[in-house]
């Protein structure tokens, strides 16, 4: 096996004598586990350690992968300049890497920002594995925007990568656990910071490795966590294989929780192909939403297929009679959410009617939030089936006096000032006050938070399908 083993280690800075200056003494479970990780790394010699950092150069749509002959640096940004790392990258795995996810088709490789110094997600696993091993090259790929299942599937590639060339490659996880564990920690407590941690260990020191795909993207982001996605991509990076787990250690006494497991590969094991799972589990369940799709989600969905397909847009003669009246003689805005693997995956709408019909309006925004969304790449055909849709009808707009006239369930808001106009849909996950709906609004618009004569407008919608 190419692929010899995989260790999920935190990044704390104070972990490193010279920048906690005694505090490291709160974690000394944690700095024994990771002493034990490097040695478990030592002891193996590979030729290769792919590092996944959450602090590297990190694109929405593209997984970017260290350019370069090598890279260093220090703690400088921690009080501890004279605590320096270097490393020497792997320029042949990089290379055969890009090979593959050219060949695959899949955003991922040296292309965009290049960093030339290593960051701290890098630095604070290296040092605890250069105390006890040199005797590798370094490959260092930053997380993405993209769903959970594309970074499985960039593991996968890794993976690919290292037994084309035959490299002994130990996959490093870095990431730190949730940072909402206490209300004195640095981002304050949040209910799903603890249970992330208690789930994402239980997970990990298990090696069940097929759940981490069944965290959804707002509850990894109410924890406040930073390494899910490289937990993820380790996971791809042993798809398919046996593997030995430990569990060495977990704390949180700063309010940011540190996890450390180790996992030694121990050949092929047919039942761990975690993301084929995964995908047939998802697909079923998205046949079992198409069929109980209503007419507005239904001509969403046949709307951008067809465009996809065909590149052009589904004629209405084509569906205009299978449609209720209602779709047909009613003019109203529409906005059309489409997700994909629980991920937001484009969401394009009209505050007022621009065509003829709700059924016209629908035809255009479904295309337009798969194909012109600027926050996401185009869809893709294989995708289709992989996508759950919503479409939300508005009604009527009216102005009102302040916030207190909001609910955040029941009506959407417009803020506006000037040109600038910002729309939030009622009842969306993640959005559970009325300041942040307006805030969220307000960076819509480009109104700036403290920018005063901004007048408010609320609506409410008839929503088909799953909420986003």
């Amino acid at each position: 096996m190419a692929i010899i083993a995989g260790i999920m280690v935190p990044h704390p800075p104070l972990i490193i004598p010279d920048v906690g200056r005694g505090q490291q003494v709160r974690i000394k479970d944690t700095v024994q586990a990771y002493r034990e990780a490097a040695g478990l790394v030592a002891a193996l010699k590979p030729d290769t350690i792919v590092m996944l950092s959450p602090h590297t150069v990190m694109y929405a749509d593209y997984f970017h992968v260290s350019p370069g002959t090598g890279a260093k640096g220090d703690f400088g940004q921690f009080l501890a300049p004279q605590q320096a790392v270097e490393a020497e990258y792997d320029t042949g795995f990089v290379e055969e890497l890009c090979g593959l996810s050219d060949d695959a088709d899949f955003p991922m490789g040296s292309e965009g920002g290049r960093d030339r110094e290593l960051d701290h997600g890098t630095m604070v696993p290296l040092y605890f594995i250069n105390q006890v091993y040199r005797g590798y090259k370094l490959v260092r790929i930053g997380g993405s925007g993209l769903s959970l299942a594309d970074h499985y599937r960039a593991g996968q590639l890794i993976a690919r990568a290292a037994g084309r060339l035959g490299r002994r490659t130990v996959i490093v996880a870095s990431g730190d656990l949730s940072h909402k564990l206490k209300e004195e920690g640095p981002y304050g407590f949040c209910a799903q910071g603890p249970e992330y941690d208690k789930r994402i260990m239980d997970v990990m020191g298990e090696a069940r490795f097929g759940e981490l795909l069944e965290f959804t993207e707002g509850f990894c982001e109410k924890a406040g966590e930073c390494g899910h996605r490289s937990f993820t991509m380790m996971a791809g990076a042993m798809d398919g294989m046996a593997v030995k787990p430990r569990r060495l250690s977990y704390e949180g006494p700063f309010g940011v929780g540190y996890g450390i497991c180790t996992f030694e590969v121990q050949g092929e094991d047919k039942s761990r192909f975690f993301l084929r799972a995964y995908q047939e589990l998802e697909q079923e369940q998205c046949r079992k939403k198409q069929e109980k799709e209503d007419a507005y989600v239904s001509l969403a969905r046949k709307s951008l297929e067809h465009y996809v397909h065909t590149r052009r847009m589904i004629p209405m003669q084509a569906v205009g009679g299978n449609l209720p009246d209602e779709m047909l003689r009613s003019r109203a805005g529409v906005f059309v959410s489409i997700h994909k693997n629980g991920a937001l995956r484009g969401c394009i709408g009209t505050i007022s009617p621009v065509c003829g019909n709700v059924a016209e309006e629908i035809i255009q925004n479904a295309v337009s939030a798969g194909i012109h969304d600027p926050r996401f790449p185009s869809v893709r055909e294989d995708e289709l089936q992989q996508l759950v849709y919503s479409v939300d009808v508005l009604g009527e707009t009216s102005p009102i006096k302040g916030p207190e006239e909001l609910d955040v369930k029941r009506y959407g808001v417009i803020v506006s000032k000037g040109r600038k106009r910002g729309l939030l849909l009622p009842n969306l996950d993640g959005v559970d006050t009325v300041e942040q709906q307006i805030g969220i609004a307000r960076q819509k618009a480009g109104i700036g938070p403290d920018e005063k004569g901004v007048s408010l407008e609320r609506f409410e919608v008839i929503r088909h399908g799953d909420k986003g």
